[in-house]
């Protein structure tokens, strides 16, 4: 099994370049697309290596005709906001395509597994017609891409450096990827958080497995409007446990509500420069 080095390289109108490997090869999961961006050479011509950040649903980042509402979040832009202002000198985005096992790789497996779990697994067969498949998607993410972009881009591989994040079950499956990694990654952006897929059992179960403070850093947030609305509750359940392990909120972990938001693309637009600056900070 090997991936080509390259594959469709396009600029993304003065802001970076993307690069798409096209149908990534797995052991673990099946081939899906893989979205790199990279800020803008230097011109100076001086060798820049970067933070990167993994992104679920990587087909909604860039370009509003994949978007799944036409409506992309923009995050070359974002990024780009950062270095124009002079907070950050920017980072590499990975954006994983999403398959149609979706659901499957994105919802924590172990929190499952356990008997406070076993009804929610069981609803969750039901519903999505298979069992989750979340260990195997971190594996691809851990030791198949990761190495692969550590490799062929200038990225600064270590912890500090290594970031994941995404939206509704894209949050869920980021704070696990710290969870079960905490030493690969070290920060991790979960907005719009699906916490009512797991309920209980699933915001326990995360909650008691955090890795201790102090070498992390974690972002949350939600909206108050469509499924936004049912989100708060369960994020506060998320929020006592962080204060339990001894997160410090604003230093090494942040919630932020944002009165009228939905659960869309259009809203994580408008805010993802949030999570960016906390995050890289």
């Amino acid at each position: 099994m090997s991936n080509p080095p390259f594959d469709q390289v396009r600029l993304s109108d003065g802001t970076g370049i993307i690069t798409r490997h096209t149908d990534f090869l797995s052991r673990y999961i099946t081939p899906r697309h893989v979205d790199v961006w990279c800020p803008p050479e230097d011109r100076a011509g001086l060798a820049t290596h970067y933070p990167v950040i993994y992104m679920q649903d990587g087909q909604n980042l860039f370009d509003p005709a994949l978007s799944f509402i036409g409506v992309d979040w923009g995050m070359d832009e974002a990024m780009m906001r950062l270095i124009h202002e002079g907070r950050h000198s920017g980072a590499i985005i990975v954006g994983i395509w999403n398959s149609p096992l979706r659901l499957q790789e994105y919802m924590p497996q172990k929190p499952l597994s356990m008997r406070p779990g076993q009804p929610i697994l069981n609803r969750f067969i039901d519903q999505t017609g298979g069992k989750p498949q979340s260990d195997g998607y971190l594996r691809f993410l851990v030791e198949e891409l990761k190495p692969f972009i550590d490799a062929h881009y200038p990225a600064l591989p270590d912890p500090a450096h290594t970031l994941i994040m995404g939206s509704s079950m894209g949050g869920l499956i980021s704070l696990y990827a710290l969870i079960e990694y905490p030493d690969v990654f070290g920060a991790a952006g979960c907005l719009s958080t699906h916490w009512p897929i797991g309920e209980e059992a699933l915001v326990d179960a995360l909650g008691a497995a955090l890795p201790p403070p102090g070498r992390h850093r974690l972002y949350f947030d939600y909206g108050t409007e469509t499924l936004d609305a049912d989100y708060e509750p369960w994020q506060r359940r998320m929020d006592a446990w962080l204060r339990a392990a001894g997160y410090q909120e604003g230093q090494d972990w942040l919630t932020r509500k944002f009165e009228g938001a939905e659960h869309s693309e259009r809203a994580w637009r408008e805010r993802v420069h949030l999570p960016l600056a906390f995050l890289l900070d």
